[in-house]
């Protein structure tokens, strides 16, 4: 029966991850520019199993970002912005470029321009910094203007194929995937994009996986009183 077990075991750990991914999806509702992870599943024969075995293990193999539009709010700040179509804004981390939609713009107390707390990178290359004092504006064409001059321009960038989380709100190029820059990339002003996961649907999926991890589980102790009862069988002989 271990065969059996492991099968258990296996979709038990596959409907955990996928819990704790619907789980992050419904606490970054609100959040600006949070786009749904997505677990894929795998399924295979335990090792050692035959062929025609009828006992089927599954996995996570990876974790896909939905890119769905989100619900856009208005907010009239001339510093929240949504990157055209499917661009991303570019912000520094401790591990290089990354790239968001989280267009939540404000200015710290060095002047840079951040988004989530990273600084935003500008189409110069470097971090955006404003003259102290001053109050900046973003327009359509990604231009940070100071009193009516071009401070720097947004760097935009889409990334074609595989997109992946790699942070909260950060994705960048996932396997098969490149990032490619789009100067020509405009933004919406005075709007946000929200995360694109729903209260229902993040519900729905969360009560649907519980379910199925609950299955898992007693398939587990169902075969583990199938062991306990052949070896009292064995013993009886």
């Amino acid at each position: 029966m271990a065969d059996g077990i492991y099968v258990g075991m296996a979709a038990a750990a596959a409907r955990a991850e996928q819990l704790d991914s619907i789980a992050d999806n419904l606490a970054n509702i609100e959040t600006p520019g949070f786009k749904a992870s997505h677990p894929a599943f795998e399924s295979f024969l335990p090792r050692g199993a035959s062929a025609t075995s009828d006992k089927v293990a599954t996995a996570v193999v990876g974790t896909g970002a939905d890119m769905a539009r989100g619900t856009v709010v208005t907010t009239e700040n001339p510093l929240d912005v949504i990157p055209q179509d499917d661009a991303f804004l570019t912000v520094r981390t401790s591990a290089g470029p990354a790239y968001t939609r989280n267009g939540r713009l404000t200015i710290n107390p060095d002047g840079f321009v951040i988004s989530g707390g990273r600084l935003v990178l500008g189409a110069s290359g470097n971090p955006i910094q404003v003259p102290p004092g001053a109050q900046p504006l973003v327009t359509e064409h990604g231009s940070v203007m100071v009193e009516g001059v071009e401070i720097d321009r947004l760097a935009m960038s889409t990334i074609q194929g595989n997109v992946a989380h790699v942070g909260p709100s950060l994705y960048g190029a996932g396997p098969g995937g490149a990032v490619v820059p789009a100067p020509d990339m405009g933004v919406r002003v005075g709007q946000l994009e929200m995360g694109n996961s729903t209260a229902l649907d993040a519900t729905v999926q969360m009560i649907g996986a519980q379910r199925q991890f609950e299955t898992a589980m007693q398939a587990i102790q169902t075969y583990r009183r199938l062991d306990d009862r052949a070896l009292e069988v064995g013993k009886s002989r």
